[in-house]
């Protein structure tokens, strides 16, 4: 039987950590450019003004469950 070193058992979190850090990032830098979107653009995607501040103001950690399949 081989000897599973702790780096070793370690190994299959990294992969899920570094996935869900670069979603996160990912989200954050979603919702910064859809703060800067010109009104215009914002009405074309089917949003208010005031609905594209609040999405933009969120944490970048705060996504919707069915974001992060």
């Amino acid at each position: 039987m081989p000897v599973r070193t702790f780096a070793a058992t370690r190994l299959p979190r990294r992969p899920r950590l570094l996935a869900a850090l670069a979603a996160m990032l990912e989200t954050r830098r979603t919702r910064k450019a859809l703060g800067r979107l010109d009104p215009h653009l914002r009405r074309d995607i089917g949003l208010t003004d005031h609905e594209a501040r609040a999405e933009a103001s969120r944490p970048f950690w705060d996504a919707p469950t069915h974001w992060k399949r």
